[in-house]
């Protein structure tokens, strides 16, 4: 008698891929799309765990590319101001539909109805699509518009000039705009402007407009850069709230799968997508658990340098180019459950209005 599954290969096989693999030595990494060359220029963007990548590619030699460099800041100022965070000077796009709508406000001139919001802990301005971009604030409302050209400005040569483009999908619940339906990275009220029921409206994203939104931003994306190459991934990091009326680890749950299943759609429908496990790596039951801290939901440098460790012997071209593999090699042997510091999470903000706390921009 005979099975489909009589020639299966180890890693489609649990006890082989996972039960009788040493966790540390586990990667679900199977026959990458493409490879990496040192001297690709590699763009990121996406939620607070996309900040991990970022900060790997340019320890381990990567053409890491940032036109929004803020050159005329010292760079304690730099850091402070958030430049280099992302690729872009953008804050956390946690939704594909944020995504979507940047890319048409830089080349098909969208149009926002909210353009600068009053911040009522000190009356400055900040723009309502990366409300904590900037800690002192804006003087007034020009200055935001007149800042926000130059930050479109940059992100063109983002989308033009990227060579890979690494975009972690974070978040399905989003708050909306009833007038033009531009969607924002946090409810107004929570980081500047006031919540108003009759302007603003919440929504939770479902697989087909997720899917939907990452499709047509991805088909606009290679019409204006043919050469362009996508990698995915999907924040293993938890919901830090949810407004549905429902346990936020169901809410993280929902949200967590829709994006894993968008991104498979991406992939199958796209030959210049691919998708990189890092949510499988860190969530993944064969760790125990180690890879988060004591909250349940930072990611710590054991599972970081995990995931980046399988994001090395998967899609470079030359290891023998990068001085990384060792390095990282040492980075896990000597790795703590500290917690990491330095991440511009824009949710954060929300939790810090339910503790009555303040938040520090980093």
């Amino acid at each position: 008698m005979t099975s489909p599954y009589d020639n299966g290969e180890s890693h489609q096989l649990w006890r082989r891929a996972v039960s009788q693999v040493e966790p540390h030595l586990l990667n679900p990494v199977i026959d990458p799309k493409f490879k990496i060359d040192k001297t690709s220029l590699i763009a990121t963007a996406g939620s607070c765990f996309a900040q991990h990548i970022a900060r790997k590619i340019r320890e381990i030699g990567f053409s890491y590319f940032v036109p929004e460099k803020g050159e005329e800041f010292s760079v304690e100022e730099r850091i402070r101001r958030n430049f280099g965070v992302f690729s872009g000077r953008y804050g956390n796009i946690y939704t594909t539909r944020q995504l979507l709508q940047l890319f048409e406000e830089v080349f098909e001139q969208r149009n926002r109805s909210e353009r600068a919001w009053i911040r009522g802990s000190d009356n400055r301005f900040v723009d309502p699509y990366r409300p904590q971009i900037e800690p002192e604030g804006f003087a007034d409302a020009r200055s935001v518009a007149e800042a926000r050209e130059r930050h479109l400005e940059a992100i063109r040569a983002v989308f033009l000039q990227s060579e890979v483009l690494v975009f972690t999908l974070g978040l399905t619940e989003s708050w909306r705009s009833k007038k033009d339906g531009s969607v924002f990275p946090l409810a107004p009220g929570v980081a500047g402007g006031s919540f108003d029921p009759e302007l603003h409206e919440f929504l939770n994203f479902g697989v087909d407009e997720v899917s939907g939104d990452l499709c047509t931003f991805l088909k606009k994306l290679q019409e204006r850069n043919p050469g362009i190459k996508v990698l995915l991934t999907v924040s293993p990091v938890p919901l830090i709230a949810t407004f549905e009326k429902r346990h936020v680890l169901v809410s993280t749950t929902y949200s967590k799968s829709v994006l894993r299943v968008a991104a498979e759609i991406a992939v199958s429908k796209f030959d210049f997508v691919d998708y990189f496990p890092s949510y499988e790596i860190i969530t993944g039951s064969f760790s125990g658990g180690l890879y988060y801290e004591r909250d349940y939901r930072e990611v710590n440098s054991l599972g970081v340098a995990h995931a980046m460790r399988c994001f090395l012997d998967s899609y470079l071209s030359r290891l023998s180019n990068f001085r990384s593999v060792s390095h990282l090699k040492e980075q896990d042997d000597a790795a703590t459950t500290q917690p990491s510091n330095g991440l511009v999470c824009d949710e954060e903000a929300i939790d810090a209005i339910k503790a009555g706390t303040s938040i520090d921009v980093l």
